[in-house]
């Protein structure tokens, strides 16, 4: 909150309950929706594609769904004219340019800018700034419905990644194509 502040932002909010531990996607958009309920639904909402924990991806567009907002996603461009939002999502192949009316809710990729870094002059301000902190109850959320005894996903198990291997390398004398058919083969992707 505090980096956001010092790169131009108005205010913060913190949403900070013990019963928030171990939440899930679910969980989460719903504390997202309440508190964006109670800020004030905004003409345009931005999120990520996904949260570095769970990298489901999945949050944006349940959020919007909790908001009654049209969404678009995967923006590596936005444009905000008017009473529409239009983005740029950048596939493999071809880009796309998708169109919403606001209110709208958009998830942006990395790709969306290079973010600025914080000036001295914004840093100094950022200390002046509000930051509000809010509990479930200041949101209207029943602690039963979040946390990890509320969660409808659950990790049975991890493991490491098992440390790289080195690669083999082949010379080609005149049969590295049978070679290189040979090693697919072996390792079931032919």
């Amino acid at each position: 909150i505090k980096k956001a502040l010092q790169m131009g932002a108005d205010a913060g909010v913190h949403v900070n309950d013990e019963a928030i531990h171990g939440s899930d996607a679910v969980a989460t958009s719903l504390i997202l929706a309440q508190a964006i309920k109670k800020i004030g639904i905004p003409d345009l909402v931005l999120t990520g594609m996904a949260s570095t924990d769970g990298a489901m991806g999945v949050v944006p567009a349940m959020l919007a769904e909790r908001l009654g907002l049209p969404q678009v996603t995967l923006a590596s461009k936005v444009t905000v004219e008017g009473e529409t939002v239009t983005i740029r999502r950048d596939g493999d192949l071809a880009s796309e340019t998708i169109t919403a009316s606001l209110p709208a809710l958009v998830s942006v990729t990395d790709q969306i800018n290079e973010p600025r870094y914080p000036s001295f002059k914004g840093i100094m301000a950022a200390k002046k700034k509000p930051v509000e902190t809010w509990s479930l109850a200041d949101l209207g959320v029943d602690a039963a419905l979040v946390g990890l005894g509320a969660a409808w996903t659950t990790v049975e198990s991890f493991a490491k990644r098992p440390p790289r291997v080195k690669g083999q390398i082949v010379t080609d004398e005149g049969e590295g194509g049978t070679r290189l058919a040979e090693f697919l083969t072996a390792q079931k992707f032919a």
